[in-house]
Order: structure tokens, then C-alpha cells, then sequence
């Protein structure tokens, strides 16, 4: 009897300590694969011109690093600064950049966000989240209007989807 409650005593400390990665000051985080990055990029890439859109696309991974970019032929030279500032501003505030645009217009109590450098607050940058986690951001450019631009986006992930379980 006594050994038993001794192991259950055990038992809950152990259980109780943090992990040991932890107790040294470690952190572990998910990244998409270079393959899974290029998926998501074609994908999307393949949705905005399934809907007649010369577009670029930008993956980073969630730290906002550049992890692909693929631009169609005949896609404004503009589309390409802007599809990277979409993604980083998607993975940097960890949301989409629609909902961004809307609660930073001027008025709002979020519009100095607005003037952070390297932001870009319009519609076409989306975090990528695999089990609560955010892993990386697209951001897409050309199409006509931020919306058009999300939605291209989010096909995009949805075609990843199985990737990202684990």
C-alpha cells in the first residue's frame, strides 16, 4: 500500500514538471516543407487563373521569410511587392489581412497599425494554421479587389489541407 501511494506521489510530480525542452529553454514550432510551400503557391496560382486572374503569390513561413513566389506571365510589376507585404502582414498580425483592412481603417483604435513599416493592409494575405498553429501566410495580388485576391488564397490552403494534418 505504501508503495503504491509513493508511485502515485511520483507519478503526479513527474507529470507536473515541464517537458524537458522546456526546462532548457527550447521551443519546438512546424514549418511547411519547401514541397508543401510550392503547393500551396501552385494552387492558388491555378485558382486565381481558373478565374481569369494574372496574378503573384507569396508564401512565407510563419516567421514572414519568403519561402516561395510565383508570378504569371502577365502580372503587374506591381504584384510583386505586394503578394510578399500581404503574406508578411497575414503571418506577422497572425490573421487575414481583409479583416486587417476593415479593423484599421482611420477612426478605428487599430489604424496606427497602418504605419508599421512593411505592412499592407488589404485583402489577399492568409495565415496558414496546421492544429492551432500558424505555419506559414499567403499573399496573392492582380486579382480585382482584395476579396478576389482571399479567396484565391484560401483555395490555395484548402488544397493543402491534408499536408498539414499531423
Amino acid at each position: 500500500m505504501l508503495i503504491r501511494l509513493a508511485c502515485a506521489v511520483l507519478l503526479v510530480l513527474f507529470t507536473a514538471l515541464p517537458a524537458r525542452a522546456d526546462s532548457h529553454g527550447l521551443v519546438s514550432f512546424k514549418l511547411l516543407t519547401p514541397e508543401a510551400a510550392l503547393a500551396l503557391a501552385e494552387a492558388t496560382l491555378a485558382e486565381c487563373r481558373d478565374q481569369g486572374y494574372q496574378t503573384a503569390v507569396a508564401v512565407v513561413d510563419r516567421f514572414g521569410t519568403l519561402q516561395v513566389f510565383l508570378r504569371d506571365r502577365f502580372a503587374g510589376p506591381h504584384t510583386v511587392e505586394t503578394a510578399q507585404r500581404k503574406a508578411w502582414t497575414a503571418a506577422s498580425f497572425r490573421t487575414d489581412t481583409l479583416t486587417m483592412a476593415e479593423n484599421t481603417r482611420a477612426g478605428e483604435a487599430q489604424s496606427g497599425i497602418r504605419f508599421v513599416p512593411g505592412v499592407l493592409m488589404a485583402g489577399g494575405g492568409v495565415p496558414v494554421e496546421s492544429a492551432g498553429s500558424i505555419v506559414a501566410a499567403v499573399g496573392v495580388s492582380g486579382a480585382p479587389g482584395g476579396e478576389a485576391d482571399d479567396a484565391c488564397a484560401r483555395v490555395g490552403i484548402e488544397a493543402i489541407t491534408e499536408m498539414l494534418e499531423f
